[in-house]
Formats: structure tokens, C-alpha cells, sequence
């Protein structure tokens, strides 16, 4: 997996409280690392070390090229006078719309919005009494077409989700990580997945379709603030801060008197290191229900391109060793039985 490396100017340390501020990489990333450094500072006192020097985290990857987001849709040709022959089906101004040239170039959520309309039309229109008035040619085509629009409802989701700006720019790589008081999900981006993950389903599989004109609004909130993004940059900084924590338990324990300062409480329910043991079990927590939350979107399709799937495998992943979730949890795992192995060495 490519982690390709940005500095952030760690290099300015600004002194706050009891413990150091990241400035260099935003206000609300510093405030979260001052809090895991604040806690490095005191293991390192605790086992008569030199607390380690900052290092700064890898940037996420880049979310895939929009040409590489989207699946090939064939495009459904009919005459003029074809789609006249339906005209009781009300589709001649919405079709004449979305060839024109506004429509050609319209934004990727009125395509869906489009395609999702004339599907519901043409099956509107399958289910009145419309057929019995057409030609036997004129039928076989309504339903031809009718066929064809649901086969590609799918793939029109998909696109105009993964084809808006506002779905690509939550997953920026111009993004810090959280401030400890804002690790959880925001509300109304919990929401627009919610509304959107129904939104691409509800159609074929027979459930209460939310309200399409919302689409707009669900996609603004995610617009708002990158919180996938600030998530897995905040899951890398602990990652970075808890291996640089592991190593110093590391180097206390291969020094010939590893036992000359008492031995570590097991866990972080020290008045000292439980606001770091808090915020560490918040941002699994949030990490656990946001990637949840985001995996029915990126898994609607049975084959997605392929550069989305390899962006969810290295970044969005829950099992996959390298992703940002996997390695923090392994690197709180190692913490833990540094923590225990030193505790058992010392006691």
C-alpha cells in the first residue's frame, strides 16, 4: 500500500498547559495530539526516560480520480418520435431535458435524481392503463425500456454518489485530525448516509423511498466538514503516538535494570493517563460506527471499480492489517501487553 508521506511544519512546538501543541497540523489535530503526548510524557517519567521526539504521521491516501469512481452506463437510444409514441407516460420533457445541453453536463446528483425519475415513471406507467392503448411495437418498447432502466438504477446510484464533489471531499487529503470534543460521527453526516444507502436501494427492493428533492441537502452536510478524512488522519496520529509510547516500554525493559522505577499500572485508570485511555476508546468507538456506516455504499455494486475498491481495502477496511482501524487496534493490543509485560516483569 502507497502512504505516500506530507510534513505538516511539526517543527513549531507551541508549550500549552502540560503538554505540547502540534500547531504546524491545525488547532483541533493539536489539541488531540497535546492530550497523546501529554501521556507519552508521563510513561516516559514514570519508567526515567526521554520522552520521544515528535514524529509527524502520514497523510491518507488520495480518494480515486472521479473518471476512476464511476461504472460504464450504456446509453439508452430512442427517436424522437419513439418517445412520443409513450407521451402518456409523461417522459417526452424529462428525456428531452436530460439530452439537452444543460443536462448533458448537469451535476452528478441531478443525474440520478433524473435516471431515478424515469424509472419510476416507466413502471408507473407499466402498472396503468396506458399499455392497452399502445401499439404492439410501442409496448415491447416501454417495457424494453423499462427493463433496461431498472438493470442500470444500480449503476446510476452508484455514479451519482461517487460522482459528486461533495462524496469526494469528505475523504480529502486537505484535512487534520479531530479535536478530542468532536471524535464522534456528526449527527447529520450519520444521516445523509443513512438517507443515501436508502436512496440507492429502496427502488428494487420494494422499500419506502426517501424523499428525493433531500438529496441536495444530505450531500451539503457532507460537504461541510471531511469527517471520514479527519477520522483516519486521527486513527494514524494515535497509531504514530502509541507506537512511539510501546517503544520506550520497549526500551525500558531491554535495559539491564528495567526494574528500577516501579512497575506500570496495566491499564489507563490512572487519574494521569485516563484522559488519554478515554479519548483512545472514543475514537475506536467512532471509528467502529462511521467505517460500519460507510460500507453499505461502498459495497452496493457486486463489482465496484476498481481503484474504489482498493481505496476501501487500504483505508476503509476494519480486518485488512495496513488499514488505519486494523493498525491502530494493533498497535493498542501491543500497548497493552507492553504495559502488562512490564507490570509482571516489576511487580
Amino acid at each position: 500500500m502507497d502512504w505516500r508521506r506530507t510534513r505538516c511544519g511539526l517543527a513549531t512546538l507551541l508549550l500549552a498547559g502540560t503538554g505540547a501543541l502540534l500547531a504546524g497540523c491545525g488547532q483541533g489535530g493539536a489539541e488531540s495530539d497535546a492530550l497523546l503526548r501529554d501521556y507519552q510524557q508521563h510513561l516516559a517519567s514514570q519508567l526515567d526516560l526521554a520522552p520521544p521526539p515528535p514524529a509527524t504521521p502520514d497523510n491518507i491516501g488520495a480518494f480515486p480520480e472521479r473518471r476512476d469512481r464511476l461504472v460504464d452506463i450504456p446509453e439508452t437510444r430512442a427517436g424522437l418520435l419513439n418517445v412520443y409514441a409513450l407521451r402518456e407516460c409523461h417522459i417526452t420533457t424529462l428525456v428531452a431535458e436530460r439530452n439537452s445541453a444543460l443536462g448533458r453536463v448537469a451535476p452528478a446528483s441531478q443525474q440520478w435524481r433524473y435516471e431515478l425519475t424515469l424509472w419510476e415513471r416507466l413502471n408507473a406507467c407499466l402498472e396503468s392503463d396506458v399499455p392497452e392503448r399502445l401499439g404492439e411495437a410501442d409496448l415491447a418498447r416501454l417495457e424494453s425500456l423499462a427493463t433496461t432502466k431498472s438493470e442500470q438504477l444500480p449503476a446510476a446510484a452508484w455514479n451519482g454518489l461517487f460522482g459528486s464533489e461533495e462524496w469526494a471531499g469528505n475523504f480529502t487529503r486537505v484535512s487534520r485530525p479531530l479535536p478530542p470534543d468532536a471524535l464522534a460521527p456528526p449527527a447529520a453526516q450519520r444521516d445523509a448516509l443513512d438517507y443515501l444507502h436508502a436512496l440507492s436501494t429502496a427502488p428494487l427492493s420494494g422499500a419506502r423511498r426517501p424523499d428525493p428533492d433531500a438529496l441536495e441537502s444530505h450531500l451539503s452536510a457532507l460537504r461541510a466538514r471531511p469527517y471520514s478524512a479527519e477520522l483516519l488522519r486521527t486513527l494514524m496520529l494515535a497509531t504514530q503516538r502509541l507506537e512511539e509510547a510501546s517503544a520506550l516500554i520497549q526500551q525500558a525493559l531491554a535495559r539491564h535494570d528495567a526494574c528500577r522505577t516501579p512497575a506500570l499500572p496495566t491499564g489507563f485508570d490512572a487519574p494521569e493517563t485516563r484522559p488519554a485511555g478515554d479519548w483512545l476508546a472514543a475514537l475506536e468507538q467512532a471509528a467502529d460506527s462511521w467505517l460500519e456506516a460507510l460500507t453499505p455504499l461502498f459495497t452496493q455494486l457486486d463489482s465496484p471499480p476498481a481503484a474504489v475498491a482498493h481505496y476501501r481495502e487500504s483505508w476503509l477496511s476494519t480486518t485488512e492489517p495496513g488499514a488505519p482501524l486494523p493498525a491502530f487496534r494493533s498497535a493498542m493490543e501491543e500497548h497493552r501487553a507492553l504495559r502488562e509485560a512490564h507490570a509482571e516483569r516489576c511487580r
